[in-house]
């Protein structure tokens, strides 16, 4: 017996591509896919396979989107209007010749030429869609692009991304208590506003740059506090404001990260967030990711070594951040909603103007001197991929930062 059910809907398990592509198959016109009697017979491109010429006309074997692989055609050129799908594909073949000394291109592909000719375009479509899921999971502003045109090593396994702190088992927050009474925090503030309240300045100017000495902590106006979300002295809450590209390295050092807008000197860029753990977590975990190769431990010890953030398998693009002697970012304790000590947010802050286009690093090594060893104790550290997450372990890892100052060895 059929019962009509208001409200009721069943997700479809094929997507608007896959339906679009069946719609071409079957010949129906939809208008919500915007198939219609005027395109019903075209079709898109998804990359093209391989190429041959004759003596008159070139020739594309074309993989149709929303069709399998049985069903790709060769195609001659006159008939395709994909030039930005046409140029990648004669970008990538160019540099295969070249990886076998070859000079022109040949009337007909070698097998091992194509195989690689599709693994690279099926690669650059796996880190296209992980490009858009960071995107749809980002809550800034700037935007992540995703590249590789070193290797074939597409999304990296076992990683989410998060844009805060994910707290661990047996830990909780103190949320802030109080906010500030000010109605201008940078030009009249009520006692101090919020850094006052710690004993502490102002840690901006009025273009949103910090302004004090690395060691020194910013307490940035909280959820409590009478000022709006323009104030001044709220800079790392607001999240990423660059473009910010994830590109494999080609010497070897993994994954990294490269701006694509010019950074002013002492401007906020990212924020390093994991999952929060115990040290005594942190010690155990330590030792597996030792075995792997590789940790992103980072100890929280601005006044006492008690947490520590891991963000191997949780974090944000500060995750492949790689290390440099001499880095282009600094790292700051900030204070935002907590006022637990323990667990300040890791904010990271360009040293210098960097350009677009230039890769962001920071010294995983850094020591700054305490400046108040009294209320201001930072004395961070840190270790990521490939370095040991213990100290006290003799074990000596090479430096590939490349960089004129560069110590050889991070350990």
């Amino acid at each position: 017996m059929r019962v009509a059910v208001s409200d009721c809907s069943v997700p479809c398990k094929m997507s608007w591509e896959e339906l679009e592509a069946l719609c071409r198959r079957e010949r129906l016109h939809c208008k919500e896919l915007g198939v219609n009697r005027a395109n019903a017979n075209e079709y898109e491109v998804e990359f093209l396979c391989d190429y041959k010429k004759s003596k008159e006309e070139e020739f594309y074997l074309v993989k149709w989107r929303g069709f399998p692989e049985s069903d790709n055609t060769w195609e001659p050129k006159r008939n395709l209007r994909c030039p930005k799908l046409m140029k990648q594909f004669h970008l990538d073949l160019d540099q295969e010749l070249r990886r076998h000394k070859r000079r022109c291109i040949p009337k007909k592909l070698d097998k091992e030429v194509t195989s690689v000719l599709i693994q690279k375009a099926k690669l650059r479509q796996s880190l296209q869609r992980w490009e858009a899921h960071l995107n749809h999971t980002r809550n800034h502003p700037g935007r992540i692009f995703v590249m590789n045109e070193v290797d074939l090593e597409g999304p990296p396994k076992n990683f989410t991304y998060i844009n805060n702190y994910k707290v661990g088992q047996g830990i909780v927050l103190d949320e802030m208590a109080v906010g500030c009474e000010c109605k201008n925090c940078l030009d009249e503030p009520v006692n101090g506003c919020c850094p006052g309240a710690s004993l502490h300045r102002m840690a901006y100017n009025n273009r949103g740059q910090v302004r004090i000495r690395a060691g020194q902590p910013i307490y940035e106006c909280n959820s409590r506090c009478n000022c709006g979300l323009d104030c001044p002295n709220r800079v790392v809450q607001k999240g990423i404001q660059f473009d910010l590209c994830i590109f494999k390295t080609e010497n070897g050092r993994g994954w990294g990260v490269r701006t694509l807008q010019h950074i002013k000197k002492n401007t906020f860029v990212m924020e390093y967030v994991g999952e929060i753990i115990t040290t005594d977590e942190a010690e155990r975990r330590g030792h597996v990711y030792d075995r792997q190769g590789s940790t992103y431990l980072f100890d929280l010890d601005y006044v006492e070594d008690v947490y520590t953030v891991d963000a191997a398998h949780l974090g944000n693009i500060s995750h492949f951040v790689n290390h440099s002697c001499n880095p282009n970012l600094q790292v700051f304790n900030v204070f935002i909603d907590n006022i637990d000590e323990r667990l300040p947010r890791i904010a990271l802050f360009s040293t210098r103007a960097i350009r677009a286009g230039e890769e962001l690093t920071f010294d995983y090594k850094m020591q700054i001197d305490p400046v108040d060893t009294e209320s201001t104790k930072m004395d961070s550290s840190f270790s990521l991929a490939g370095l040991p997450s213990s100290p006290k372990k003799r074990i000596r890892v090479e430096c590939r930062c490349g960089s004129d100052s560069c110590r050889k060895y991070l350990f």
